[in-house]
Protein backbone atom coordinates (compact mmCIF):
# COMPACT_ATOMS: atom_id res chain seq x y z
CA UNK A 1 0.00 0.00 0.00
CA UNK A 2 1.54 3.42 -0.92
CA UNK A 3 1.64 5.95 1.86
CA UNK A 4 -0.59 8.95 2.15
CA UNK A 5 0.52 12.05 0.20
CA UNK A 6 0.27 15.37 2.53
CA UNK A 7 -3.02 16.15 0.87
CA UNK A 8 -4.75 13.07 0.92
CA UNK A 9 -3.68 12.98 5.07
CA UNK A 10 -5.65 16.76 4.44
CA UNK A 11 -8.74 15.36 2.86
CA UNK A 12 -8.57 11.88 4.89
CA UNK A 13 -8.82 14.54 8.04
CA UNK A 14 -11.36 17.34 6.52
CA UNK A 15 -13.51 14.13 5.97
CA UNK A 16 -13.16 13.28 9.69
CA UNK A 17 -13.80 16.36 11.21
CA UNK A 18 -16.91 17.10 8.38
CA UNK A 19 -18.17 13.32 10.09
CA UNK A 20 -17.64 14.21 13.62
CA UNK A 21 -19.36 18.24 12.90
CA UNK A 22 -22.59 16.77 11.09
CA UNK A 23 -24.06 14.45 14.02
CA UNK A 24 -24.77 16.90 17.10
CA UNK A 25 -23.73 13.99 18.68
CA UNK A 26 -20.87 15.35 20.35
CA UNK A 27 -17.90 13.70 21.17
CA UNK A 28 -14.28 13.82 23.53
CA UNK A 29 -13.06 15.88 20.12
CA UNK A 30 -15.71 18.24 20.37
CA UNK A 31 -15.29 18.89 24.28
CA UNK A 32 -11.55 19.28 23.30
CA UNK A 33 -12.43 22.19 20.44
CA UNK A 34 -14.65 23.97 23.16
CA UNK A 35 -11.90 23.81 25.76
CA UNK A 36 -9.26 25.41 23.60
CA UNK A 37 -11.41 27.62 22.22
CA UNK A 38 -11.94 29.45 26.00
CA UNK A 39 -8.65 29.11 26.63
CA UNK A 40 -7.58 30.43 23.17
CA UNK A 41 -9.79 33.82 24.02
CA UNK A 42 -8.27 33.80 27.41
CA UNK A 43 -11.95 33.04 29.38
CA UNK A 44 -11.80 32.33 33.04
CA UNK A 45 -13.47 29.50 34.31
CA UNK A 46 -15.53 31.53 36.48
CA UNK A 47 -15.55 29.68 40.30
CA UNK A 48 -18.25 31.36 41.98
CA UNK A 49 -21.69 33.96 41.51
CA UNK A 50 -19.15 36.42 43.41
CA UNK A 51 -16.74 36.40 40.49
CA UNK A 52 -19.69 36.27 38.05
CA UNK A 53 -21.20 39.56 39.64
CA UNK A 54 -17.32 40.60 38.84
CA UNK A 55 -17.25 39.84 35.35
CA UNK A 56 -21.14 41.62 35.07
CA UNK A 57 -19.99 44.77 36.69
CA UNK A 58 -16.92 44.94 34.18
CA UNK A 59 -19.09 43.97 31.49
CA UNK A 60 -17.26 41.19 30.50
CA UNK A 61 -20.44 38.84 30.38
CA UNK A 62 -23.92 40.86 29.59
CA UNK A 63 -27.40 40.18 30.52
CA UNK A 64 -29.40 38.36 27.98
CA UNK A 65 -33.60 40.16 29.13
CA UNK A 66 -35.46 38.00 26.59
CA UNK A 67 -37.80 39.23 23.84
CA UNK A 68 -40.97 38.77 21.63
CA UNK A 69 -38.20 35.89 19.50
CA UNK A 70 -36.43 34.17 22.91
CA UNK A 71 -37.36 33.79 26.63
CA UNK A 72 -35.67 32.44 29.59
CA UNK A 73 -36.27 29.08 31.73
CA UNK A 74 -35.17 29.03 34.95
CA UNK A 75 -32.01 30.35 34.22
CA UNK A 76 -29.91 31.09 37.29
CA UNK A 77 -26.99 33.59 35.50
CA UNK A 78 -28.66 35.46 32.93
CA UNK A 79 -25.55 36.78 31.69
CA UNK A 80 -23.08 35.52 28.71
CA UNK A 81 -20.33 36.70 26.35
CA UNK A 82 -21.38 39.22 23.59
CA UNK A 83 -20.68 36.99 20.89
CA UNK A 84 -23.28 34.66 22.49
CA UNK A 85 -26.07 37.13 23.32
CA UNK A 86 -25.81 37.84 19.30
CA UNK A 87 -25.94 34.34 18.34
CA UNK A 88 -29.04 33.77 20.60
CA UNK A 89 -30.52 37.58 19.12
CA UNK A 90 -29.90 36.50 15.64
CA UNK A 91 -30.60 32.76 15.85
CA UNK A 92 -34.13 33.07 17.90
CA UNK A 93 -35.64 35.89 15.20
CA UNK A 94 -34.72 33.85 12.76
CA UNK A 95 -36.36 30.61 14.43
CA UNK A 96 -39.18 32.73 15.01
CA UNK A 97 -40.11 33.81 11.00
CA UNK A 98 -39.61 30.23 10.19
CA UNK A 99 -41.46 28.47 12.99
CA UNK A 100 -43.50 30.97 14.76
CA UNK A 101 -42.59 29.96 17.76
CA UNK A 102 -40.31 31.58 20.40
CA UNK A 103 -36.92 29.70 21.42
CA UNK A 104 -36.31 28.86 25.43
CA UNK A 105 -33.24 29.80 26.68
CA UNK A 106 -32.15 27.43 29.85
CA UNK A 107 -28.80 28.00 30.39
CA UNK A 108 -26.36 30.27 30.11
CA UNK A 109 -23.40 31.23 32.88
CA UNK A 110 -22.64 28.99 35.90
CA UNK A 111 -19.97 29.21 38.27
CA UNK A 112 -17.77 26.07 38.86
CA UNK A 113 -19.10 25.43 42.48
CA UNK A 114 -22.48 25.25 40.56
CA UNK A 115 -22.34 22.89 37.52
CA UNK A 116 -24.46 20.11 37.87
CA UNK A 117 -23.08 16.47 38.74
CA UNK A 118 -23.63 15.31 35.33
CA UNK A 119 -21.57 18.59 33.95
CA UNK A 120 -18.66 17.46 31.78
CA UNK A 121 -15.02 18.42 33.66
CA UNK A 122 -14.33 20.74 30.11
CA UNK A 123 -17.44 22.19 29.84
CA UNK A 124 -17.63 25.68 29.22
CA UNK A 125 -20.67 27.28 30.61
CA UNK A 126 -17.86 28.71 33.21
CA UNK A 127 -16.47 31.15 30.88
CA UNK A 128 -19.68 32.38 29.61
CA UNK A 129 -19.61 31.29 26.12
CA UNK A 130 -22.10 28.59 26.29
CA UNK A 131 -25.63 28.44 25.76
CA UNK A 132 -28.30 25.89 26.44
CA UNK A 133 -31.95 25.37 24.19
CA UNK A 134 -34.54 23.81 24.65
CA UNK A 135 -35.79 21.51 22.16
CA UNK A 136 -38.43 22.34 20.13
CA UNK A 137 -41.81 20.56 20.50
CA UNK A 138 -42.63 20.04 16.77
CA UNK A 139 -40.48 17.65 13.96
CA UNK A 140 -40.59 20.65 11.57
CA UNK A 141 -38.85 23.00 14.40
CA UNK A 142 -36.87 20.18 15.43
CA UNK A 143 -35.58 19.36 11.95
CA UNK A 144 -35.15 23.40 11.07
CA UNK A 145 -32.65 24.09 14.43
CA UNK A 146 -30.90 20.99 13.42
CA UNK A 147 -30.01 21.86 9.60
CA UNK A 148 -29.35 25.34 10.94
CA UNK A 149 -26.78 24.38 14.16
CA UNK A 150 -25.01 21.89 11.50
CA UNK A 151 -24.36 24.97 9.06
CA UNK A 152 -22.98 26.67 11.52
CA UNK A 153 -20.74 24.07 13.13
CA UNK A 154 -19.50 23.34 9.69
CA UNK A 155 -18.57 27.06 9.46
CA UNK A 156 -16.50 27.08 12.46
CA UNK A 157 -17.84 29.52 14.69
CA UNK A 158 -19.46 27.17 17.03
CA UNK A 159 -19.80 23.84 18.56
CA UNK A 160 -23.30 21.97 18.81
CA UNK A 161 -24.61 19.07 20.74
CA UNK A 162 -27.86 17.50 21.72
CA UNK A 163 -27.93 16.29 24.79
CA UNK A 164 -30.39 13.19 26.10
CA UNK A 165 -30.39 13.38 29.97
CA UNK A 166 -31.93 16.46 30.18
CA UNK A 167 -33.01 16.84 26.81
CA UNK A 168 -31.70 20.22 25.56
CA UNK A 169 -28.99 21.55 23.08
CA UNK A 170 -26.03 22.42 24.24
CA UNK A 171 -23.97 24.69 22.22
CA UNK A 172 -20.67 26.30 22.79
CA UNK A 173 -19.95 29.99 20.74
CA UNK A 174 -16.57 30.47 19.42
CA UNK A 175 -16.78 34.74 19.94
CA UNK A 176 -14.15 35.63 17.75
CA UNK A 177 -15.13 33.29 15.27
CA UNK A 178 -18.66 34.22 15.23
CA UNK A 179 -18.60 37.93 15.25
CA UNK A 180 -15.89 37.29 12.03
CA UNK A 181 -18.40 35.64 10.71
CA UNK A 182 -21.28 37.71 11.25
CA UNK A 183 -19.04 40.76 9.76
CA UNK A 184 -18.77 39.13 6.73
CA UNK A 185 -21.98 38.53 6.39
CA UNK A 186 -23.09 41.98 6.60
CA UNK A 187 -20.03 43.59 5.27
CA UNK A 188 -21.05 41.34 2.45
CA UNK A 189 -24.02 43.02 1.38
CA UNK A 190 -25.46 45.56 3.03
CA UNK A 191 -29.40 44.00 2.82
CA UNK A 192 -30.59 40.82 4.07
CA UNK A 193 -33.65 39.06 3.43
CA UNK A 194 -35.08 36.45 6.24
CA UNK A 195 -37.10 33.74 3.94
CA UNK A 196 -41.02 33.55 4.84
CA UNK A 197 -43.08 31.01 4.07
CA UNK A 198 -44.08 30.51 0.74
CA UNK A 199 -41.16 32.40 -0.56
CA UNK A 200 -39.24 31.31 -3.84
CA UNK A 201 -36.03 32.59 -4.84
CA UNK A 202 -37.73 34.01 -8.28
CA UNK A 203 -40.18 36.05 -6.22
CA UNK A 204 -37.44 37.38 -3.98
CA UNK A 205 -35.08 37.87 -6.86
CA UNK A 206 -37.86 39.94 -8.44
CA UNK A 207 -38.58 41.95 -5.64
CA UNK A 208 -35.48 42.67 -4.60
CA UNK A 209 -34.07 43.66 -8.53
CA UNK A 210 -31.52 40.46 -9.21
CA UNK A 211 -31.56 37.16 -10.65
CA UNK A 212 -31.74 33.99 -9.69
CA UNK A 213 -28.65 32.93 -10.60
CA UNK A 214 -27.14 36.10 -8.59
CA UNK A 215 -28.88 34.86 -5.34
CA UNK A 216 -27.43 31.20 -5.54
CA UNK A 217 -23.95 32.80 -6.21
CA UNK A 218 -24.08 34.98 -3.36
CA UNK A 219 -25.37 32.71 -0.59
CA UNK A 220 -23.39 29.39 -2.06
CA UNK A 221 -26.56 28.04 -2.60
CA UNK A 222 -26.46 24.10 -4.19
CA UNK A 223 -29.86 24.74 -5.42
CA UNK A 224 -33.04 27.08 -5.78
CA UNK A 225 -34.57 25.52 -2.40
CA UNK A 226 -34.89 27.53 0.20
CA UNK A 227 -36.87 26.93 3.68
CA UNK A 228 -38.12 29.53 6.15
CA UNK A 229 -35.57 31.31 8.25
CA UNK A 230 -33.01 30.90 6.40
CA UNK A 231 -30.87 33.89 6.05
CA UNK A 232 -30.58 35.43 2.09
CA UNK A 233 -27.84 38.08 0.94
CA UNK A 234 -28.98 40.12 -1.39
CA UNK A 235 -26.05 41.44 -3.73
CA UNK A 236 -24.98 44.63 -4.69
Amino acid sequence: MRPLTALGAALLLLVAVRTDAQSLGGSPASMDRQNRQARAHDFTFMESAARIGRFVAAELIVPLEGNRDYDLHEVSYPYARPAVRLFVERLSRQFRSACGETLTVTSLTRPLDEQPRNAHDQSVHPTGMAVDLRIPSTRACRNWLNRVLLQLEGAGVLEATRERSPAHYHIAVYPAEYERYVQRLESRSPRSYVVQRGDALIRIARREGTSVSALVAENGLGSDRIYPGQVLRIPN
